[in-house]
């Protein structure tokens, strides 16, 4: 006989687990399995620090139980297909399936468990090729517009003829007072001023 770890999340406090946690119970009592725990969650799905969540990997890790039960996908992660799909393969490290109540075609205990994997593989693979189309996109439009302050990215380029350099120096000046009147740092100003000496 299977046990059946049940886990069920909620926003916030207000919301009622035990509407999920009812279907559950008597979904997992059709399939004849044992109920080994109950993690609920009163919090967020959009990221992993939810202590039922974290204590349930933990468990699963030590193979306390055989399947965990949802009542729907976003119930147990809204982080992202790529993030969930993480979750899930860690679960199946641990030979532990998972199998959702409101969504039966997500059942990696049935007939189809390999084809579910390959579709969430595809979708986490779609995810990533968007990520990093949004990031590559990001990079090239602040390359050619700056940041969203207006300033552009990086040190701002400083203009200026090497020459003053060479006039200002032959008035005594030094290469600080140099340095501050044009705009640059010192070891630039002196770099330009050997390059002009021996040019």
């Amino acid at each position: 006989m299977k046990r059946v770890a049940i886990y069920a999340r909620v926003s916030t406090d207000g919301q009622e687990a035990e509407n999920q946690l009812g279907h559950l119970r008597r979904f997992a009592e059709t399939q004849s399995w044992t109920i080994y725990h109950e993690y609920v969650d009163h919090d967020t799905g959009a990221h992993t620090r939810r202590s039922e969540f974290l204590r349930m990997f933990t468990d699963a890790a030590k193979r306390r139980f055989d399947v965990i039960l949802f009542w729907a996908l976003d119930r147990f992660s809204r982080e992202g297909v790529l993030e969930t799909l993480q979750h899930l393969s860690v679960l199946g490290s641990y030979d532990v399936g998972f199998r959702s109540f409101t969504e039966p075609f997500l059942d990696s205990c049935g007939v189809f468990r390999d084809a579910i994997i390959g579709i969430l593989a595809v979708l986490a693979k779609q995810e990533r090729i968007r990520i990093s189309e949004r990031v590559r996109a990001g990079l090239d439009r602040a390359r050619k517009e700056g940041t969203r302050t207006g300033r552009p990215i990086g040190r701002p380029r400083v203009v200026f003829h090497r020459d003053q350099i060479a006039e200002l120096r032959s008035q005594g000046i030094s290469w600080r007072q140099i340095a501050r009147k044009l705009g640059a740092g010192v070891g630039t100003v002196r770099r330009i001023y050997r390059d002009i000496e021996f040019t």
